[in-house]
């Protein structure tokens, strides 16, 4: 799991080094050589929406998302092993649903393609499926956690 992990931070790292070296590029070649280009631009958009799913869906930690607690802090062990499992199979439910409808529309966009660079927009959008699939296996896995735990502490416990 542990290479696995570092495999997805250097995807997710090299993602943002594609970005950066992209962005400098167009700064050189439009300020400097007086030659604007629009590949760079729509290289860094190409990678920025890769970086935002591969690391929702791969180098996200759990502890790291944004949740509102305000319920979850004064709600008893079992309320609380509740609602997280009602939202959980929700997300699983809804997420589920949509994939169908998700695999046509990116096995659709293979007709189309970007303007520069000609990447075929069934590979662009090809990493959705993996963050539709990342984020049911994850909710799969957090439903199973909640099952085993003998106890389920608050997101964040308040501090006395």
């Amino acid at each position: 799991m542990r290479a696995l992990r570092r495999i997805a931070d250097g995807v997710a790292a090299a993602l943002l080094a594609v970005i950066f070296i992209a962005f400098i590029l167009q700064i050189v070649l439009r300020y400097v050589f007086d030659w604007p280009v629009g590949w760079t631009a729509e290289i860094s958009l190409v990678a920025w929406l890769w970086l935002v799913l591969w690391g929702a869906a791969f180098v996200l930690k759990d502890e790291d998302e944004i949740r509102i607690d305000l319920l979850d802090v004064v709600a008893g062990p079992r309320v609380r092993r509740i609602a997280r499992a009602i939202g959980s199979i929700g997300i699983v439910v809804l997420f589920g649903m949509a994939l169908p409808a998700t695999w046509d529309y990116v096995s659709f966009m293979k007709v189309e393609s970007t303007s520069y660079l000609k990447i075929r927009f069934d590979w662009l959008f090809s990493i959705y499926l993996a963050f539709a699939v990342a984020v049911i296996a994850r909710h799969l896995w957090f439903i199973v956690g909640l099952l085993r735990a003998p106890r389920v502490e608050p997101i964040d416990p308040p501090s006395t």
